[in-house]
């Protein structure tokens, strides 16, 4: 077996640009050799937590729209701080797909003077599940309503003046269809 001698001398040799080369696609391959871990499509978690409110329960619903409105509210000027909260009329709802057949049948009789009429009808309706989600056991879903908002609380700083609270009352009145007798604007201590 020949031993191989590795020496400065060589090294100073080879140009540096190779050199360079040589260290960047080492660094390259420790990139690619390093494991990593995959996260859920987080970059469309707003959109999609909108269209399905019924994966998640109410309640996390409402603190999702509290925290986003309490972002958009500290933005505008003169608000200062701010504590939102936010109540629910009911839990939403889910429209399911339903195949529906229905029959109907008619039969006429005549005896002499008397004319019989009888008339069927026959209603069936099926839910519709989706077979591409594994188990088979889930309804296909074909329309989604996101739950009502009951009222609106908004303590921020900047709350004491009119001017503000009204700038905050007309923002919420945008975002959530809600009366305006349901939306409270106060100042934070």
């Amino acid at each position: 077996m020949k031993k191989v001698k590795f020496s400065l001398d060589k090294l100073k040799k080879i140009p540096k640009n190779q050199l360079l080369i040589a260290g960047l696609a080492g660094i390259l391959l420790l990139v690619i050799a390093i494991p990593v871990e995959k996260k859920a499509d987080s970059h469309e978690e707003p959109r999609q937590a909108e269209e399905q409110p019924s994966d998640e329960s109410t309640g996390d619903y409402a603190k999702r729209m509290e925290r986003r409105l309490k972002e958009i509210l500290e933005d505008m000027q003169g608000v200062g701080q701010v504590e939102v909260m936010i109540t629910l009329k009911d839990e939403g709802e889910q429209k399911v797909e339903k195949d529906r057949s229905r029959n109907s049948q008619n039969t006429q009789e005549e005896d002499g003077t008397v004319v019989r009429s009888n008339t069927q009808q026959q209603s069936q309706e099926e839910t519709v599940y989706d077979e591409g989600s594994g188990s088979g056991g889930v309804p296909f879903v074909t329309k989604e309503v996101a739950p009502s908002v009951e009222g609106v609380l908004v303590v921020a700083e900047g709350g004491g003046n009119a001017q503000v609270a009204k700038n905050i009352s007309d923002a919420v009145l945008a975002l959530f269809p809600v009366e305006v007798h349901k939306i409270k604007v106060v100042k934070m201590n």
